[in-house]
């Protein structure tokens, strides 16, 4: 068992699929087959289910892939750290987002501060976040939704609420408050499954019993005042979007009675015990001082 096989092994079991783990790999296909055969065999188990040429990771895949990205991350961490000691280059951070707008002004800050060294952006829904911690990919995730659970440290940034935004001349538009139920028959523009947007949406509708009718869908936030504008229907948007908008905004806006409930939580999330370059707690720095600045 070496360190490609492994690495090998973590690309299937993401992909569940050969051909997308080679094409991440940059290998042949007949050499990822064959290595995790090999490893298999090494193991005297299977570590997938195989139904034709369709593959899926299974129990003791599931369990041995949890130890492999611990393996590998703890590797990473090691080689950054014995990097960064020899003094070899500025180093480099990464961070994963869910949109990466909000990254703007951190980004900007450290840039200033620390002009050498490299930043690797992931946008990603919070579940590949948290699969980019797991495996050291990146140093921190931004998260607009909750992203907790063993072996994570977190600390929330912001907290604001969540408005509805409508088309001008919609029947719901100059209200100041509006009910989750009176928005039982409206089309929305969203966010796919897996985004904060989304996630908040559903949740909201849930607790009245019903379901939300998505119109359209995609992962592009920032394009939905202008989607909304040109009557594909309602959203809901954090109160950042209000404000930045201004009085150029496309769109009216009203509070929703869940206004309690009805609001995102941005956070940092970080490894516990992970190694976080010079450059890594400057940039936790920055961003605490960016999105808390009565805290710095």
């Amino acid at each position: 068992m070496d360190l490609l096989s492994l690495r090998y092994f973590r690309a299937v079991a993401r992909h569940q699929h050969i051909s997308r783990a080679a094409e991440e790999l940059r290998v042949a296909q007949p050499s990822v087959s064959r290595t995790i055969l090999r490893l298999e065999s090494e193991l005297g188990i299977p570590l997938f289910d195989r139904h034709g040429r369709r593959i899926r990771l299974n129990e003791h895949g599931a369990a041995f892939l949890h130890r492999v990205e611990r393996a590998l991350a703890e590797l990473e961490d090691a080689r950054r750290e014995m990097t960064d000691a020899a003094g070899a280059g500025p180093g480099r951070v990464a961070v994963a987002a869910e949109t990466l707008l909000q990254l703007a002004g951190v980004l900007a800050a450290f840039r200033a501060h620390r002009p050498g060294v490299g930043v690797r952006l992931f946008q990603a829904p919070v579940d590949s976040m948290r699969r980019h911690l797991r495996s050291a990919e990146v140093d921190f995730a931004l998260a607009s939704q909750p992203l907790g659970g063993p072996g994570l440290c977190s600390a929330e940034l912001l907290r604001e609420e969540v408005l509805l935004a409508v088309p001008p001349g919609h029947r719901l538009a100059g209200r100041e408050r509006v009910a989750v139920a009176e928005l039982a028959d409206e089309e929305f523009v969203s966010t796919r499954t897996g985004h904060w947007q989304r996630a908040l949406l559903e949740r909201l509708f849930a607790r009245e019993g019903i379901t939300p009718r998505v119109a359209f869908e995609g992962d592009e936030a920032a394009a939905t005042p202008e989607l909304i504008r040109a009557g594909l229907g309602i959203g809901l948007m954090p109160a950042v979007a209000r404000r930045t908008l201004g009085e150029r905004s496309p769109v009216a806006w009203s509070r929703l009675d869940a206004a309690a409930d009805c609001h995102r939580t941005l956070t940092l999330v970080w490894r516990e015990n992970a190694y976080l370059s010079p450059a890594a707690l400057d940039f936790r720095r920055l961003a605490m001082e960016s999105f808390m600045p009565d805290a710095s």
